[in-house]
């Protein structure tokens, strides 16, 4: 089997995870893939193969005499919430041409619209039907990884201690809440969890989840005045109240955001959703302080009827590091040998990695050659998947 081989296996189990669920992991449907993954492993001949907290660990010991740095490389099995991850119907697109790829009657992509396609002209793609995501966000990092130890053990390569794990949850911010370090002894690792394959990445947001709940006071319309309190029009007015030019879609690099994930409320209650993110760990502060402050200024206008709850979710992982630049480096010199000029960006996002390096094993974040992650227009290319794959082989050879 390829890399493609394992990703479009990995792609029928439906792992979506639930973040309203108080579970570990948070859907019993990411256990599938996660026993999966354990035979896959056992299969393989790996040592201490196991399953905790919906964690997938597994280590390949040194086969060398001379002492290497043992390393490890993480993945998570969940999907994004965005569309449903469930009877994908992936197909194979032979040699894209560069024009459009119809997903379906309804749904077509273009490198116009969606410019990562530019960058796989000439590849062999592997796009949905356009009625789910693709999942590769990130079951091809997982393949990735699988197909490499495959290769690595087959060819019977020299390497120091590897260890894995396939984490649940990440997509709603636990991927690592219930990670036990003990079961990863190594002394730095990799998340396969990008997209660009020539890159390899350690800054992330600083991030944080902001819930806000509003309560109102409902009276009949027709004897309203001055008596009642519509916390719907008062979830509208908090959202007025944050700064309209750092949202998402008006904000890019190194700029922060306020997100508002989900609104819903009435006349009685409202509950707005934001997610907060911030390169800079100051302004990170700063937006805390921004939502308590929007809310103060309304429950002085108001009454006390607004409470925000503020729960951290993951820290820039570049903070941690503490200059050690030993992964990063190690990870250049890989791409280097694969043709590829390495690049850092600073990540509009997050991985397990972040709070992983937060707990004090550094963890840079590596691609996977899939793009436009969480929807229905996500594809990968094969040839960057099986590119990734030597580039994780050079990883773990060339020290």
């Amino acid at each position: 089997m390829s890399a493609a081989d394992k990703l479009l296996n990995y792609v029928t189990f439906d792992t979506q995870s639930d973040e309203n669920s108080e579970t570990t992991p948070s859907t019993e449907k990411q256990r599938k893939l996660a026993r999966a993954l354990v035979k896959e492993c056992q299969a393989l001949g790996m040592d201490e193969v196991r399953e905790k907290d919906g964690t997938v660990y597994a280590t390949l010991e040194a086969n060398t005499s001379e002492p290497r740095t043992p390393i490890g490389f993480v993945a998570h099995m969940d999907t994004a919430s965005e569309l449903s991850g469930a009877n994908v119907k992936a197909r194979r697109v032979e040699r894209y041409d560069g024009g459009v790829i119809a997903l379906n009657e309804q749904y077509a992509m273009d490198s116009a619209t969606f410019p990562a396609l530019k960058k796989v002209v000439g590849d062999d793609l592997i796009v949905t039907d356009g009625t789910t995501l693709l999942g590769a966000d990130d079951k091809a990092g997982i393949a990735i990884i699988m197909q490499a130890l495959e290769e690595i053990i087959r060819d019977d390569a020299p390497h120091g201690r590897i260890a894995v794990a396939f984490t649940p949850d990440e997509e709603i911010g636990r991927g690592v809440d219930h990670f036990d370090l003990s079961l990863f002894p190594v002394e730095y690792a990799y998340t396969v969890d990008g997209d660009r394959i020539d890159a390899v990445d350690y800054e992330t947001f600083n991030a944080a989840q902001a819930t806000v709940s509003i309560q109102g006071t409902s009276i009949h319309p027709g004897d309203a005045k001055d008596r009642m309190v519509n916390a719907a029009l008062l979830a509208v007015e908090f959202a007025s109240m944050l700064p309209e030019d750092q949202t998402p879609a008006k904000t890019e690099g190194r700029e922060g955001f306020y997100h508002l994930v989900s609104m819903e409320g009435e006349c009685e209650s409202a509950t707005l959703t934001y997610i907060l993110r911030e390169h800079d760990a100051e302004k990170f502060e700063k937006q805390i302080e921004t939502i308590e402050r929007v809310r103060d200024t309304l429950n002085e206008k108001y009454g006390d009827r607004i409470e925000v709850a503020v729960r951290r979710q993951y820290a820039n992982m570049k903070d941690y590091m503490k200059g050690d630049m030993r992964a990063v480096e190690r990870a250049r010199k890989a791409i280097e040998k694969a043709g590829l000029e390495p690049v850092s960006i600073a990540v509009r996002g997050g991985t397990d990695g972040a709070m992983l390096t937060q707990r004090g094993l550094i963890c840079p974040n590596l691609g996977t050659g899939s793009y436009n992650h969480h929807g229905r227009f996500e594809f990968a290319s094969v040839q960057q998947m099986d590119r990734m794959v030597r580039i994780v082989r050079d990883i773990v050879e060339g020290e």
